[in-house]
């Protein structure tokens, strides 16, 4: 609150991605969804009473789930065509609020001080923004000159013209005046919601709140940005974002270990051994068991028995290969990439040497890797515990992830 007046904020996220061919607001980054970060800097601020997220219909649900854990209330609706229609419903959502915010949910790095003084600044001044002065020379475009329609002599000083006609400068703007705008941005409720009634269907075209506020002819005060809250829009943004939180590399270990189970196949590597298999739900493959953890470890997915339990009867059976060309798939939306796995049985049946080379060729095919990625080696046991004893196979994997950029 701010002097008795309940401030609310609106999480926009109601996008599908068209243009970034992908959901922003579900982007993974450091394991959690961009919306939940970019929730956490206005759950942040002191000022802030409750949050309406405005995600895209049929989204209301996994929003809900997702922002679970935040400190403040949340309140999850259903976006429109626009973004005018989104914040117009999340708007109507905080009834209770005198004062307002509205966030980009693909801005996950505002801090909670500014989010507290964009808030303050609304409250004075009726509506606010959290802007950036530029730092590059600004030009303005004038229209483009239409393409020559025959070829000419260029000349010795004159390069020659392509049929593709470039924007022309028309004037160097004084980049003095010049803010490039960020949000959060923060308005009287009551103002909000007169600038989008006097804009009507126009208020579709408005790039942000504060457009309309100006349509009206009244000021908007300019709150000093930050660098780091960019707006999370192209892949290279996503690179940008994920070097701000993620380690370049990861590393995970797996292990996993079967007793032999007369009567069943011995799957080692995705290849066929001859003598008793292994016990298990699958196919007991105990060398791509130990990779899966190793590779669901790195990424911070948890392991093997979370998404494939033994308890699912879809999983009976199924060879482990499947299970892996599934495990790598869930590594690469993460946002990683496989640096390499290096996995030791420890068994004294069967011999593993003579068909390594076979094992790392089918589990460098089921991780979409070089089979060079991929290492296979074992060892007896010496004869000790139940490895010695011939009772089962051990199996042991480390993995090493690379941050995907690109």
């Amino acid at each position: 609150m701010i002097g008795g007046e309940r401030v609310g904020a609106i999480l926009a996220a109601g996008g599908a991605g068209r243009r970034a061919g992908f959901a922003k607001q579900w982007l993974s980054l450091r394991g959690e969804p961009v919306l939940l970060h970019s929730a956490r800097s206005l759950a942040g601020c002191d000022l802030v009473d409750e949050i309406a997220v405005v995600v895209p219909p049929g989204d209301e649900e996994r929003a809900r789930a997702a922002l679970a854990g935040l400190c403040k209330p949340v309140v999850a609706v259903a976006g429109g065509l626009a973004r005018a229609d989104s914040v117009r419903n999340g708007l109507a959502a905080l009834a209770a609020c005198e004062l307002v915010l509205v966030h980009d949910a693909a801005r996950p790095f505002a801090t909670s001080e500014l989010v507290r003084a964009v808030a303050l600044a609304a409250s004075r001044e009726g509506a606010a923004l959290a802007a950036v002065p530029s730092t590059d020379t600004v030009k303005r475009a004038a229209a483009s000159s239409p393409p020559d329609l025959e070829p000419r002599d260029p000349g010795p000083q004159r390069p020659e013209r392509t049929d593709a006609a470039l924007p022309l400068v028309a004037e160097t703007l004084d980049r003095r005046s010049i803010w490039l705008a960020q949000t959060p941005q923060g308005f009287r409720a009551d103002l909000l919601r007169r600038a989008f009634e006097a804009a009507g269907s126009a208020a579709a075209e408005a790039t942000d709140e504060c457009a309309l506020v100006e349509r009206l002819g009244l000021p908007v005060a300019i709150v000093p940005g930050e660098a780091a809250n960019f707006k999370v829009t192209t892949p290279e943004d996503v690179m940008r974002a994920r070097a701000r939180l993620e380690a370049p590399v990861a590393m995970g270990i797996g292990y996993d270990v079967h007793p032999f189970a007369a009567g069943r196949r011995l799957v080692l590597g995705g290849v066929d051994f001859e003598g008793d298999g292994l016990a298990g739900h699958s196919d007991a493959d105990i060398c791509a068991h130990a990779i899966g953890d190793a590779l669901l470890g790195a990424a911070g997915l948890g392991d093997l028995g979370r998404h494939f339990p033994d308890t699912d009867p879809r999983w009976k059976g199924i060879s482990s290969l499947l299970l892996l060309r599934d495990i790598a798939g869930k590594v690469s939306e993460a946002g990683w990439r496989i640096g390499n796995c290096d996995v030791t049985l420890a068994a004294r049946r069967p011999k593993i040497a003579p068909r390594a080379e076979e094992m790392r060729a089918r589990l460098a095919e089921a991780l979409g890797v070089t089979a060079a990625q991929v290492n296979v080696k074992a060892t007896t046991g010496e004869r000790l515990g139940f490895v010695g004893r011939g009772e089962g196979i051990a199996a042991h994997a480390v993995a090493l992830l690379v941050r995907a950029t690109g």
